[in-house]
């Protein structure tokens, strides 16, 4: 993996053995299942290869995040600001569901297949970590676990095949050392260490919280919640009796309507009046708490909650927990070791669930242990068309882009009728970033066809650009 690799040679690797691979696949059903569920496995991959690196990611990365896809399957179109909180956001690896079907598929035909798909994922993975023309210890310990961990489970089957003779170490970047002959470098004496950036006030905090659009009542409420701790504690250092309280809490709305970032300042509003020690946001949904075997589900969730100790475990779409017709669903397992938790580390985690409104009762009656600790309730309204309007020109102003005085009228009678004519599906914040996203693409196309753009037609959003394909 030396020299530069552009996105399009990216591409055209990772398609090329993607193909190749998927010509190995005798089973019909396994070759379709994997054709769509390879990309989504690959790019999870990516995210966590580049988290483990540590890295600063330049937009280099969003171009090779936004190659990893084959012939026939959606490209993403993903920015900057959501690609690195994506890779924030990795949750760790896991072997895709294809991978189970494909060890069955050799147990019962005697081939190889899934030890090929050990080696696909390695190179594919080194691959990835050539984005910035070098690969790391780190990156080549990640590589090396993810591989380990595929492997272990052909070995539990029983298959035949050993480990890939491949070293990933061979690709690791090396520092050339100095000849002998050379004079040795002289040694710097060491920097001072850099004093760590102060951690936000409670005043900034607040004001974050008040820059927020839109949502005055839960505004209103973190407010009153914040004020009540803070009373707590003081009549805790004086000595006085205080009443039961918990902080856990349970957030009612649309998606798109803030939850995520309200829980994000919430734990740190907890740590900054020192209810919280780290203040930290640890954010999963179902996906992230329940496995598909019995007892892997306690293991699971017991993991994200250690992860979450000192900070806030916000669990979105909570109700997918639970209502389940499966009688033996996995789901009762991950709340039931949910409520242990609480209880066992109470004076250091907060637990906020989120989800539709109308679907939340069903879990929070799933469990009578679930009633009880979850007694304050936020209700996130939708946003309406002026909100949007501001949410989308916030979205211009931080990446850089520039509306005329007729695109932003465009965007307002937009947004307005997006608002009045919302149905089950509307997506409120979601809605106004994927019209951002689409106009930011439409953009380019335009500016891609200019001689020499200047800075301005670099940022301008036109009325073209913002249109809809269905307004056109």
């Amino acid at each position: 993996m030396k020299g530069t690799i552009s996105a399009a040679e990216a591409h055209r690797q990772y398609s090329e053995g993607m193909t190749a691979f998927r010509r190995q696949i005798a089973d019909q059903a396994l070759r379709d299942r994997f054709a769509r569920e390879a990309d989504t496995f690959f790019r999870a991959c990516a995210l966590g290869l580049w988290q483990r690196d540590g890295a600063s990611l330049s937009p280099r990365y969003v171009e090779f995040y936004n190659a990893i896809y084959t012939k026939g399957n959606p490209v993403p179109s993903v920015l900057f600001w959501e690609l690195s909180s994506a890779v924030a956001r990795y949750p760790g690896f896991r072997p895709p569901e294809f991978f189970n079907r494909m060890r069955a598929c050799d147990k019962v035909a005697g081939t190889d297949l899934a030890r090929r798909f050990i080696d696909l994922t390695t190179l594919m993975l080194l691959l990835f970590a050539a984005v910035d023309d070098q690969v790391s210890e780190e990156e080549a310990r990640f590589v090396n676990q993810c591989a380990d961990t595929l492997s272990a489970l052909c070995d539990q089957d029983g298959l035949k095949g050993e480990k890939a003779p491949l070293d990933v170490g061979d690709f690791v970047t090396r520092r050339p050392e100095p000849r002998q002959s050379d004079p040795a470098p002289a040694v710097e004496p060491p920097e001072e260490d850099k004093p760590e950036e102060p951690e936000p006030t409670l005043e900034e905090l607040m004001a974050q919280l008040d820059g927020l659009c839109g949502l005055e009542k839960v505004k209103s409420d973190v407010k009153s919640l914040v004020n009540l701790v803070k009373v707590r504690k003081l009549r805790q250092e004086h000595q006085l009796p205080v009443p039961p309280l918990s902080l856990h809490l349970v957030f009612m709305g649309n998606p798109g309507t803030g939850k995520t970032t309200v829980a994000r300042l919430l734990a740190q509003l907890y740590k900054a009046i020192g209810v919280l020690s780290k203040g930290q946001l640890v954010e999963v949904d179902r996906s992230g708490l329940v496995a598909g075997f019995v007892g892997q589900t306690a293991l699971k969730t017991g993991e994200v909650i250690q992860k979450a100790l000192g900070g806030v475990l916000f669990i979105d779409e909570a109700y997918a927990l639970a209502g389940q017709d499966n009688p033996n669903d996995f789901g009762k397992e991950a709340i039931e070791t949910l409520l242990k938790g609480m209880e066992d580390h109470r004076a250091d985690l907060v637990v906020i669930v989120a989800g539709y409104t109308e679907l939340m009762g069903r879990f929070l009656h799933a469990n009578p242990g679930l009633e009880s600790r979850f007694n304050k309730y936020f209700y996130f309204e939708d946003y309406n068309g002026e909100q949007l309007l501001e949410i989308f020109c916030s979205m211009c102003e931080k990446n850089g882009y520039t509306l005329s005085d007729e695109s932003r009228a465009y965007a307002e009678q937009y947004l307005k009728e997006l608002y009045e004519n919302r149905d089950e599906n509307f997506g409120n914040a979601r809605d106004v970033r994927n019209l951002f996203e689409r106009a930011v693409a439409r953009q380019s196309d335009r500016v891609a066809t200019l001689a020499s753009p200047g800075k301005e037609e670099l940022m301008a959003l036109t009325v073209e650009d913002l249109r809809e394909e269905s307004q056109a």
